[in-house]
């Protein structure tokens, strides 16, 4: 045959000369006539023989064609059947036939979930033909050598390894050729300048020019561990233009996120599929809900974490098949891929929002609590339910109206015939301490009249609504009938979205927006004229299992026109474009801090904006798997969720709502929200015994609210998280990695409530350490195992860890009033008798007061003797700051002799649980303060 040709390729920043072999063309005509003289086989087979005859010349053809690839003997096909990748996604039950079509193996055992197609272990997709070394990675050219069975492979590939940081990896595979430009998501990223990987905790690595492509990540050697092989990939690697698909091995099978789903908090790795493509569902098993979240976290066996995040926004699947391994498959855009190499779950969760963008602050008010209903008629039959919450003595900041206050539900328009007058609801809330917050629509109704309806005059002239395949608006159906959508590409979105805001905040001045139904959401799937046949975008080559088996079902065309692209590549970002309008809007109509929450997210909701999670059940279910749905969003970066609380659809019972209430006053967004035509469920509607209940936990909440800003604040400037699963804190103690019934406050606060009917006693996971009973300060000494505690229908269990101190002050019916009171600290002394704390304190609503200085910071500390405070920083000073009491919990010898800067002060102290009450003082917390005792044997 002769010595092959070679071409050099000239690697300029390493002088070093890289060869690609060149395929000999006497090679390729034969291949040609060979494929040619097959194909007039068949032609006469079927011209000649019977139907039956033609069949098995096709199969001799086939098993001849794959003897020659050497694709199906039995040692590229004796596969464990937890490692089998799927080659025919499409079927669950192909047949032999239509599975050796694609030169795979076929096995129709009953494997329980397994695919009976699948992957021979050298099936071969693409080659490496180069690897250019960069300063910040390395380059690898691909090479397509055999045709997959997906329409338009893209036979030449970039895959870019960068080096981000020592902890992110960026792995990013797109076409070749630069003059084809490939849908990517235009995230808004700040990026530090990437290093050289000298000092990076991951190994890439890549095959030799010439070999099969694959690539694996690696931890490298920790003092916990060996080194990890993070990720490894298979031959099922394709990349055409519709259908992109990456399988990789997983270390372990511990792993997390991959939402928006309904799931347990601990995925099952035994064939679990879930489908990202933002709808319109109700929290539902099986199905794509309201956002899209293509990451996920995972813990190594030994308690390292990582984190990979997609990212991508095409319609997608998720497989984990128990191998364990992973099977990303979209169909468009590209493979950008970050790995995040932790080490711990928080670490993870820091480096993934460096990316996606830390959560934005909050104003103070919105972390009290919010009362909604769909079917509050008028405005003085919401302010009735305000002031019968009041009589119970009940906090609350926030009141809602859902589409009443509409004018024939068109957004911002107040029907005044009908809900009266909102102007003045609004004023009054403002009175007593309390905020407004109003739903609001993407669909603007187009059936005014020519200069009736400002929201839609303006957007005609601005010329910012999504259009179809003719250039015209493309029209849908909401509430107020045929509407057409905003397009917040639009360069000028965000002066349309921003005017119309504020056109209507000066006649009723509300406080932050709620944002619904931007899935989008259409009552008519498409438009009201349909969607253009034939087309690739609405009927892809590949679908994933969507809910209604279109990507337009209950939502606008796929070819439906946007500034920056179509909808078949926007779709799941719509609501996070909204979501970002939306808090720039009421930004410049307020010049402070707001709150926006909306239905539908994308991979950096948080960063704008928060979430509550859909039309839930008035069920304990669903009130129990709202706790997987809080964590996991926080895991996604989106701080500020919550369920409805007492749930929406339905009619919920008052022993539910009790329970309910003691939940949702630990979620970090608390609102109760119903339906329209069920009873009220407000914690004003059963009576004094739930009134009751109700107001004592929320009376808690509002005392620990110090606390809980500063873990908002911690995950606004580093990326923490806010609501944890126990194993963020624990992540070597197995046991903890599937509880999704407790969850905790940043690292100190334990909630176990009742989630069960007719649950009087909860069985709760104490992690190993000091725990005090929140109500009482009686320690239990955890050992890692399950306690049972009773829990009365009045009480949900609270646990405060050792060796923390919690910032609290007293509550008032609002967060207006609990700000004019001092403050306290409850400490928890550790098994050495310490504790630590800290504060974030600035006046709740001024922009960047952090990037100001307008803002405190206070750290605390404790031992056996005193109560240490400290200013670290002081620069807001508009507020009376004092700390006027000190509650000690673990302090196993009674003191005497109690001081606060050297004066004496009262105090009580508690022999059965060990508890020292401080009270009485009154010291600025701007200077240092030292609150100590005796002992009687000193």
């Amino acid at each position: 045959m002769g010595k092959e040709k070679n071409r050099g390729v000239k690697d300029d920043k390493n002088m070093e000369i890289i060869y690609i072999p060149v395929i000999k063309q006497k090679q390729l005509r034969f291949r040609w006539l060979e494929i040619l003289s097959l194909f007039l086989l068949l032609v006469i087979c079927i011209w000649m023989f019977k139907p039956v005859i033609v069949e098995k010349v096709v199969n001799q053809w086939l098993k001849k064609t794959e003897e020659k690839v050497d694709l199906s003997t039995a040692d590229t096909c004796t596969i464990d059947i937890s490692s089998r990748f799927d080659c025919y996604p499409e079927k669950s039950l192909p047949t032999e036939l239509e599975c050796n079509t694609r030169n795979c193996c076929y096995d129709a055992q009953d494997i329980g979930g397994a695919p009976v197609c699948f992957y021979p272990t050298n099936y071969e997709g693409y080659r490496v033909t180069s690897k250019i070394k960069t300063s910040t990675g390395i380059n690898i050219m691909l090479n397509r050598t055999t045709q997959s069975f997906r329409p338009n492979d893209i036979n030449q590939l970039i895959m870019e390894v960068t080096y981000e940081t020592p902890t992110r990896l960026r792995i990013r595979i797109t076409n070749g050729d630069h003059l084809v430009k490939r849908w990517e998501v235009p995230l808004d990223i700040t990026r530090d300048k990437p290093g050289s990987g000298d000092q990076a905790l991951y190994k890439v690595a890549v095959p030799d020019i010439g070999s099969p492509f694959s690539f694996s990540v690696n931890r490298t050697a920790t003092v916990s561990s060996d080194t990890v092989t993070l990720l490894q990939t298979t031959g099922a690697f394709i990349f055409a233009d519709q259908f992109l698909q990456l399988s990789y091995f997983l270390p372990s099978n511990y792993i997390y996120g991959l939402g928006e789903h309904r799931d347990t908090l601990l995925h099952s790795m035994n064939w679990t599929k879930f489908i990202l493509w933002n709808n319109d569902q109700s929290p539902k098993e099986n199905m794509n809900l309201y956002g899209d979240h293509p990451f996920y976290l995972m813990i190594e066996n030994g308690g390292n974490s990582h984190g990979v995040f997609l990212l991508n926004s095409n319609a997608m699947e998720v497989l984990l098949q128990p191998a364990p391994a992973i099977t990303w498959r979209t169909i468009g855009g590209v493979i950008d891929l970050y790995v995040f190499l932790g080490p711990s779950p928080n670490d993870v969760i820091q480096q993934y929002t460096e990316v996606i963008g830390r959560t934005f602050m909050p104003p103070y008010w919105s972390l009290g609590f919010h009362v909604c209903r769909w079917g509050y008629k008028t405005a003085n039959r919401t302010m009735e339910i305000v002031e019968r919450i009041r009589r119970y003595g009940i906090p609350q900041d926030v009141q809602w109206n859902d589409l009443d206050y509409m004018d024939h539900n068109r957004d911002f328009t107040t029907g005044i015939s009908t809900f009266g007058n909102q102007t003045g609801l609004v004023e009054e809330l403002h009175r007593l301490g309390m905020h407004y917050m109003m739903i609001v629509d993407p669909g603007i109704s187009n059936s005014a009249g020519t200069g009736k309806y400002y929201s839609y005059d303006l957007g005609v002239k601005l010329d910012v609504f999504i259009k179809n395949v003719s250039g015209q608006p493309l029209i849908g159906v909401v509430w107020p009938g045929p509407v057409v959508f905003p397009d917040f590409t639009h360069p000028k979105s965000q002066d349309y979205w921003t005017a119309i805001a504020a056109d209507f905040h000066k006649s009723v001045p509300f406080d932050g927006m709620w944002i619904d139904m931007n899935e989008v959401s259409n009552f008519v799937s498409g438009s009201t004229s349909g969607c253009p046949s034939n087309s690739h975008f609405e009927d892809p080559p590949y679908l994933p299992s969507v809910s209604g088996g279109k990507l337009f079902y209950r939502t606008m065309c796929m070819t439906a026109q946007q500034y920056t692209s179509i909808q078949y590549n926007l779709h799941a970002l719509y609501g996070l474009m909204e979501t970002k309008a939306s808090h720039q809007a009421l930004t410049t109509i307020l010049g402070k801090r707001s709150l926006v929450i909306s239905r539908s997210t994308f991979a950096g909701q948080g960063h704008y904006g928060g979430h509550w999670t859909g039309d839930n059940l008035s069920s304990f279910y669903d009130m129990y798997k709202s706790i997987s749905a809080i964590l996991s969003m926080n895991m996604f970066g989106v701080t500020m969720v919550g369920a409805d609380i007492c749930g929406f659809s339905g009619a919920t019972t008052e022993q539910l709502c009790q329970r309910w209430h003691q939940l949702g006053a630990f979620y970090t967004f608390s609102r109760n929200h119903n339906s329209i035509n069920r009873p009220d469920q407000d914690p004003g509607a059963f009576g004094p015994a739930l009134a009751e209940s109700t107001r004592e936990v929320y009376l808690i909440r509002y005392k620990l609210l110090p606390y809980l800003y500063t873990l908002i604040h911690k995950s606004h400037m580093m990326g923490d998280t806010v609501l944890r699963p126990l194993f963020f804190e624990f992540p070597t103690l197995v046991d903890t990695y599937n509880i999704d019934r407790q969850f905790l406050w940043g690292p100190a606060l334990l909630i176990s409530p009742a989630l069960d009917q007719d649950q009087y006693t909860v069985e709760a996971y104490i992690p190993v350490g000091y725990w005090y009973d929140y109500y009482t300060g009686e320690r239990v000494i955890g050992t890692g195992d399950r306690i049972n505690f009773t829990t009365p229908l009045d009480k949900i269990n609270l646990h405060i860890r050792g060796g923390y101190i919690l910032p609290a002050r007293r509550s008032g019916l609002t967060t207006t009033e609990s700000r004019s009171y001092p403050f306290g600290l409850i400490v928890a002394l550790s098994l050495f008798g310490d504790a630590r704390g800290d504060l974030f304190w600035d006046d709740g609503e001024t922009l960047d007061t952090h990037e100001k200085g307008l803002f405190n910071m206070f750290t605390f500390s404790a031992d056996q003797n005193g109560v240490y405070t400290n200013p670290e920083y002081i620069g807001y000073k508009d507020e009376r700051q004092y700390l006027n009491n000190v509650t000690v919990f673990g302090l196993d010898k009674q003191p005497y002799g109690v001081t606060a800067n050297g004066q004496p002060t009262a105090y009580d102290y508690n022999k059965q649980y060990k508890a020292l009450y401080i009270t009485d003082f009154d010291v600025t917390l701007l200077e240092p303060i030292k609150i100590s005792w005796k002992f009687s044997d000193e």
